[in-house]
């Protein structure tokens, strides 16, 4: 049995020491953070026996030096595939309309937004997208239709052919 008091004890005084043991097994704060958090959930899933372990902070530091270790691994091989494939070709940035349109897409409701892209980037008919989005047409019809209108208030000054010219509809 979790004994959740006693973990979060634990927790509380053993965080700030196994942060900075992940940053200097990992070399970068934000993998130690991810490690740390990853050997803590490994640790709240055994704590029913890890609590008897003589040394549990211990078991925490191995924990955390083997996911550093594994992560290491993945990585070599995957620099190693890059070296065998080359490096990706250059991503140009996003044009200033891509910005704009997707600053206008966050501001609509989530179903219009997921509406709108299923119609517009999958090419999904009206019931396609009701069967998906498990909802009537009529529905899927006044989301697209809103979300346009949306759009078309948010973004007054971008014509469908820019839109189109840049390949962000």
């Amino acid at each position: 049995m979790r004994d959740a008091a006693s973990f979060d004890e634990f927790y509380r005084s053993t965080a700030h020491r196994m942060l900075r043991y992940g940053h200097a097994v990992a070399g970068d704060h934000a993998e130690a953070q991810d490690l740390v958090q990853e050997a803590y959930a490994r640790a709240w899933r055994q704590w029913g026996t890890l609590v008897a372990h003589p040394a549990p902070e211990a078991w925490l530091r191995l924990v955390v030096a083997r996911l550093s270790t594994d992560r290491w691994r993945r990585l070599t091989g995957w620099r190693a595939a890059v070296r065998r494939s080359g490096a990706p070709d250059p991503v140009a940035p996003p044009s200033e309309d891509s910005v704009l349109l997707v600053g206008a897409l966050r501001q609509l409701p989530a179903n219009q937004r997921q509406a709108l892209a299923l119609h517009y980037l999958y090419d999904m008919t009206v019931e396609d997208i009701a069967r998906e989005m498990n909802a009537a047409t009529g529905t899927v019809k006044s989301w697209l239709s809103r979300g346009r209108a949306r759009l078309a208030a948010l973004l007054p000054d971008i014509s469908d052919e820019r839109l189109e010219a840049n390949d962000v509809a």
